[in-house]
């Protein structure tokens, strides 16, 4: 049970998950020399809270391994206990903290509150599996969650026959009245905004009576490789799901078998999806790294010059973050790529670009800090929903690059980018991880640069600011150590790994 202005108790018997006070002012450490890195990094976000769930639904206990321990992946876990649902430490399977061993109860529990924090997993994947609860469960999360769009997910649930009150709100708080059961059925949507909206619903529906044949009429839909995660992650647990297109709101013109994917082709269609009703398998699930929060540490390669190697790099993934070793290229980076391990090297010069990031919004604001550092202007578009992520993206960063002496405008969906001499100054995070982490990158090339909070890289890697000095200065320190960095000097062939909790 969670702290909130609604429904709250007056202490909080699961452990206080709410945000930490703001770290002072840190300096940017600036790149003197060229890198020679290589980079060990924590499970995927994304992953791990797509397993959390499916686990708390699954038909007998998971073990997750290598999951991710962040503020993300804590208040999931802690929401899903708040359900009823086991979860508890396993020896750890790697460098990154123990394992999960979750068990699904006989019945989820409401009668409870759900602490969402900044994290649009839990705003979104959650209040489907709370109407397969059993009493109130109220949603509510930082100040900055309320103004993150809730309108489709409150909208969908009701059209299934979900009680929820909102009070007319179409964002945070709100409650959901959930019976033990949701009957399913079809159902069209609007997910502009977020593919979020779409893979919340798939990952309960199985458990929904009648399970659910879901469409998305909107003017686009972002991050589709984060619905294939999605699509994946079911079909190994066994559940059916059929992924193509329609032109009426009928069944999807794809097919899927249980375990495998195959996606109708017609673009002019309406994205749709269909799951069959029936049991989720309990797994055990190997998380794999995160691909997104290795773009900064890459990305460092063609700033500072020298080359960065990511080691864990999976043969095959859904993850967006896959799409660097495609990018970085285009900004004049060498890729190269052998077993697990992908190394990125910097060229003379960093190159401007057009990019068409509809598919990797994500990776924005690493991409858009490259592009502010290059020799010609860029142009990157499709990506007019990142406006709705933890802050305004591309207000944020048009703010915060321009602050610096840049020139960015704002376009409906997108930023083009003028590079210009860039000088010190505070580098705003609003909040938000990926800011911070464009802070980091632009501080490799511009003197006295602030990042102000930098401990809000604590939503999907805690240990960023120590890798981040590890990777500057040559430091062999533990990522654990305090956020002091090491001695020694970029040049310096070092090993940077995250560790994590390991009891």
């Amino acid at each position: 049970m969670l702290i909130s202005r609604y429904s709250a108790p007056d202490f909080n018997p699961y452990g206080d998950t709410s945000p930490t006070e703001p770290n002072p002012d840190w300096a940017a450490p600036r790149a003197h020399g060229p890198l020679a890195a290589t980079v060990s990094l924590p499970g995927s976000k994304s992953l791990t809270n797509r397993e959390l769930v499916l686990s708390a639904l699954a038909d007998a206990p998971s073990r997750l391994r290598s999951p991710l321990h962040s503020r993300d992946t804590t208040l999931m876990v802690e929401a899903l206990r708040s359900f009823g649902v086991s979860i508890e430490p396993a020896p750890a399977s790697g460098r990154f903290g123990v394992d999960w061993l979750i068990t699904p109860p006989d019945e989820l529990l409401g009668s409870t509150t759900v602490d969402c924090g900044l994290a649009g997993t839990v705003m979104r994947f959650l209040p489907p599996v709370a109407a397969l609860a059993l009493g109130p469960i109220v949603f509510d999360g930082d100040e900055g969650a309320r103004k993150r769009p809730m309108a489709t997910t409150i909208s969908s649930l009701v059209s299934l026959g979900v009680d929820i009150t909102a009070d007319g709100r179409t964002n945070l708080p709100f409650t959901v009245y959930g019976t033990g059961s949701v009957e399913g059925g079809e159902i069209t949507i609007d997910a502009s905004s977020s593919s979020q909206f779409v893979s919340g619903l798939l990952l309960a529906a199985a458990r929904f009576e009648k399970g659910l044949r879901l469409v998305h009429e909107g003017s686009r839909l972002p991050s589709m490789p984060h619905i294939e995660m999605t699509i994946v992650a079911l079909a190994a647990r066994g559940v059916t799901v059929t992924s193509g297109t329609v032109t009426s709101g009928t069944v999807p013109s794809g097919t899927v078998a249980s375990g495998t994917v195959e996606t109708g082709t017609d673009e002019s269609a309406a994205p749709a999806w269909s799951v069959e009703p029936g049991p989720i398998a309990g797994a055990e699930v190997s998380i794999e790294p995160d691909l997104s929060n290795a773009a900064p540490f890459l990305a460092a390669a063609l700033v500072a010059g020298g080359s960065v190697t990511f080691t864990g790099w999976p043969e095959s993934t859904t993850q967006v973050g896959a799409r660097l070793i495609d990018f970085l290229p285009l900004y004049g980076a060498t890729v190269t790529r052998e077993g697990d391990r992908v190394t990125v090297t910097g060229g003379a010069s960093i190159r401007g670009i057009d990019l068409d990031l509809s598919e990797g919004g994500e990776l924005a604001p690493a991409l858009v800090a490259l592009a502010a550092l290059a020799d010609s202007p860029s142009t990157i578009t499709g990506i007019g929903h990142i406006r709705h992520h933890e802050t305004d993206r591309l207000a944020a960063l048009a703010t915060e690059i321009n602050r610096l002496g840049g020139k960015v405008t704002e376009l409906d969906d997108g930023l083009y980018i003028e590079p210009q001499p860039l000088h010190g100054g505070v580098w705003q995070t609003y909040l938000d991880h990926r800011m911070a982490h464009a802070g980091a990158i632009i501080g490799l090339a511009v003197d006295d640069v602030i990042v102000e909070n930098i401990a809000t890289t604590a939503k999907t890697l805690p240990e960023f600011a120590a890798l981040w000095l590890q990777l500057v200065s040559g430091s062999s320190a533990e990522a654990s150590s305090a956020l002091g960095g090491g001695s020694g000097r970029a040049g310096h062939s070092v090993a940077i790994d995250a560790g994590g909790p390991t009891a």
